[in-house]
Protein backbone atom coordinates (compact mmCIF):
# COMPACT_ATOMS: atom_id res chain seq x y z
CA UNK A 1 0.00 0.00 0.00
CA UNK A 2 2.87 2.36 0.72
CA UNK A 3 5.50 2.68 -2.20
CA UNK A 4 8.04 4.84 -3.34
CA UNK A 5 7.08 7.51 -0.67
CA UNK A 6 3.61 7.54 -1.48
CA UNK A 7 0.02 5.61 -0.69
CA UNK A 8 -2.84 5.48 -2.50
CA UNK A 9 -6.42 6.31 -0.33
CA UNK A 10 -9.94 5.16 -1.67
CA UNK A 11 -12.26 8.28 -0.37
CA UNK A 12 -15.89 7.67 -0.52
CA UNK A 13 -17.13 11.10 1.96
CA UNK A 14 -16.05 14.96 1.77
CA UNK A 15 -12.71 13.75 0.91
CA UNK A 16 -13.86 13.09 -2.75
CA UNK A 17 -13.68 16.96 -2.79
CA UNK A 18 -9.93 17.88 -3.92
CA UNK A 19 -10.27 21.53 -1.88
CA UNK A 20 -11.20 19.45 0.83
CA UNK A 21 -8.33 16.68 1.16
CA UNK A 22 -6.21 19.33 0.33
CA UNK A 23 -6.78 21.24 3.41
CA UNK A 24 -4.66 19.36 5.59
CA UNK A 25 -3.06 16.89 2.57
CA UNK A 26 -1.52 19.50 -0.39
CA UNK A 27 0.32 16.67 -2.04
CA UNK A 28 -2.87 14.57 -3.06
CA UNK A 29 -3.25 14.11 -6.82
CA UNK A 30 -6.28 11.99 -7.96
CA UNK A 31 -5.23 9.01 -9.85
CA UNK A 32 -8.78 7.53 -10.49
CA UNK A 33 -12.40 6.58 -9.60
CA UNK A 34 -12.90 3.38 -8.43
CA UNK A 35 -15.65 0.77 -6.69
CA UNK A 36 -15.32 -0.75 -3.64
CA UNK A 37 -18.01 -3.87 -3.59
CA UNK A 38 -19.64 -5.73 -1.37
CA UNK A 39 -19.49 -2.31 0.96
CA UNK A 40 -22.29 0.28 1.60
CA UNK A 41 -22.16 3.99 2.26
CA UNK A 42 -23.63 5.01 5.52
CA UNK A 43 -23.92 8.22 7.28
CA UNK A 44 -23.54 8.76 10.99
CA UNK A 45 -22.23 9.49 14.18
CA UNK A 46 -20.00 7.67 16.72
CA UNK A 47 -22.03 8.41 20.13
CA UNK A 48 -18.99 9.58 22.09
CA UNK A 49 -18.27 12.07 19.38
CA UNK A 50 -21.57 13.67 18.52
CA UNK A 51 -20.61 17.37 18.18
CA UNK A 52 -19.19 17.75 14.89
CA UNK A 53 -17.55 20.38 13.05
CA UNK A 54 -20.16 19.28 10.31
CA UNK A 55 -23.20 19.02 12.88
CA UNK A 56 -24.15 16.09 11.11
CA UNK A 57 -23.81 12.42 10.32
CA UNK A 58 -20.20 11.55 8.61
CA UNK A 59 -20.05 9.08 5.69
CA UNK A 60 -18.78 5.73 6.36
CA UNK A 61 -18.12 2.17 4.81
CA UNK A 62 -19.85 -0.94 5.95
CA UNK A 63 -19.38 -4.11 4.63
CA UNK A 64 -22.71 -5.27 3.08
CA UNK A 65 -22.97 -7.94 0.32
CA UNK A 66 -23.97 -7.19 -2.93
CA UNK A 67 -24.00 -3.46 -2.32
CA UNK A 68 -21.21 -1.04 -3.86
CA UNK A 69 -19.43 2.12 -2.77
CA UNK A 70 -18.12 4.52 -5.68
CA UNK A 71 -15.15 6.67 -4.50
CA UNK A 72 -11.87 8.67 -5.88
CA UNK A 73 -8.34 7.12 -5.32
CA UNK A 74 -5.91 9.47 -4.50
CA UNK A 75 -2.37 9.38 -4.45
CA UNK A 76 -0.82 10.82 -1.38
CA UNK A 77 2.99 11.30 -0.13
CA UNK A 78 3.38 9.43 2.62
CA UNK A 79 4.80 12.34 4.89
CA UNK A 80 0.82 13.33 4.99
CA UNK A 81 -0.41 9.84 6.48
CA UNK A 82 -0.91 11.33 10.08
CA UNK A 83 -2.16 14.67 8.97
CA UNK A 84 -5.11 12.46 7.05
CA UNK A 85 -5.30 9.92 10.38
CA UNK A 86 -5.86 13.19 12.19
CA UNK A 87 -8.28 14.25 9.91
CA UNK A 88 -10.17 11.14 10.37
CA UNK A 89 -9.84 11.14 14.20
CA UNK A 90 -8.08 8.24 14.11
CA UNK A 91 -6.25 9.18 17.63
CA UNK A 92 -10.14 9.46 18.51
CA UNK A 93 -11.40 6.11 17.79
CA UNK A 94 -13.99 7.75 15.53
CA UNK A 95 -12.89 6.04 12.62
CA UNK A 96 -9.90 3.45 11.94
CA UNK A 97 -7.95 2.87 9.11
CA UNK A 98 -8.29 -0.42 6.79
CA UNK A 99 -6.96 -1.59 3.71
CA UNK A 100 -9.32 -2.50 0.40
CA UNK A 101 -9.45 -3.48 -2.57
CA UNK A 102 -10.66 -1.35 -4.81
CA UNK A 103 -11.92 -2.12 -8.83
CA UNK A 104 -10.28 0.98 -11.37
CA UNK A 105 -10.43 0.85 -15.03
CA UNK A 106 -6.33 -0.57 -14.65
CA UNK A 107 -7.51 -3.11 -12.80
CA UNK A 108 -7.31 -3.90 -8.74
CA UNK A 109 -5.46 -1.38 -6.51
CA UNK A 110 -4.88 -1.90 -2.37
CA UNK A 111 -5.76 1.43 -0.88
CA UNK A 112 -6.06 3.20 2.55
CA UNK A 113 -9.60 3.88 3.89
CA UNK A 114 -11.35 4.81 6.71
CA UNK A 115 -14.13 3.24 8.39
CA UNK A 116 -15.90 4.40 11.45
CA UNK A 117 -16.32 2.88 15.26
CA UNK A 118 -18.97 1.89 16.81
CA UNK A 119 -21.94 4.57 14.66
CA UNK A 120 -24.98 5.20 14.55
CA UNK A 121 -27.08 6.23 11.74
CA UNK A 122 -27.95 9.37 11.42
CA UNK A 123 -28.54 12.51 9.15
CA UNK A 124 -26.01 14.52 7.48
CA UNK A 125 -26.09 18.19 7.50
CA UNK A 126 -26.64 19.81 3.85
CA UNK A 127 -23.51 21.38 4.15
CA UNK A 128 -21.87 18.03 4.09
CA UNK A 129 -24.17 16.27 1.30
CA UNK A 130 -23.24 19.77 -0.75
CA UNK A 131 -19.54 18.87 -0.49
CA UNK A 132 -19.58 14.71 -0.93
CA UNK A 133 -22.16 15.54 -4.03
CA UNK A 134 -19.63 17.79 -5.43
CA UNK A 135 -16.59 15.87 -4.88
CA UNK A 136 -18.67 12.98 -6.75
CA UNK A 137 -19.62 14.80 -9.65
CA UNK A 138 -15.30 16.17 -9.76
CA UNK A 139 -14.46 12.88 -9.57
CA UNK A 140 -16.43 11.91 -12.47
CA UNK A 141 -18.62 8.98 -10.28
CA UNK A 142 -21.25 7.78 -12.54
CA UNK A 143 -24.35 9.37 -13.04
CA UNK A 144 -26.58 6.95 -10.81
CA UNK A 145 -24.10 6.61 -8.20
CA UNK A 146 -24.62 10.70 -7.88
CA UNK A 147 -28.29 10.52 -8.19
CA UNK A 148 -28.25 8.26 -5.20
CA UNK A 149 -25.92 10.78 -3.04
CA UNK A 150 -28.17 13.76 -4.15
CA UNK A 151 -31.44 11.79 -2.85
CA UNK A 152 -29.75 11.58 0.25
CA UNK A 153 -31.98 13.11 3.28
CA UNK A 154 -30.36 16.00 5.71
CA UNK A 155 -30.72 17.56 8.96
CA UNK A 156 -31.96 21.56 8.87
CA UNK A 157 -28.78 22.44 9.81
CA UNK A 158 -27.77 26.11 8.76
CA UNK A 159 -24.77 27.04 10.83
CA UNK A 160 -21.02 27.54 10.06
CA UNK A 161 -19.09 24.13 9.30
CA UNK A 162 -15.78 22.94 7.61
CA UNK A 163 -17.49 24.07 4.13
CA UNK A 164 -16.99 27.47 5.04
CA UNK A 165 -13.01 26.65 5.57
CA UNK A 166 -13.32 25.33 1.96
CA UNK A 167 -14.76 27.90 0.62
CA UNK A 168 -11.99 30.73 2.55
CA UNK A 169 -9.11 28.27 0.71
CA UNK A 170 -10.94 28.60 -2.68
CA UNK A 171 -10.44 32.36 -2.69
Amino acid sequence: MTNNGYFLYFAYGSNLLKERLHLKNPSAVFLCKGRLKNYALKFGLKKEAENNRWHGGLATIQESRGDEVWGAVWKIATIHLHSLDEQELVSLQVYSPVEVKVEAEGGELLCRSYQMNDFEICLTSPQYKQVVCSGARQSGLPDDYINMLDSVETNTYDGATVLDDIRESMK
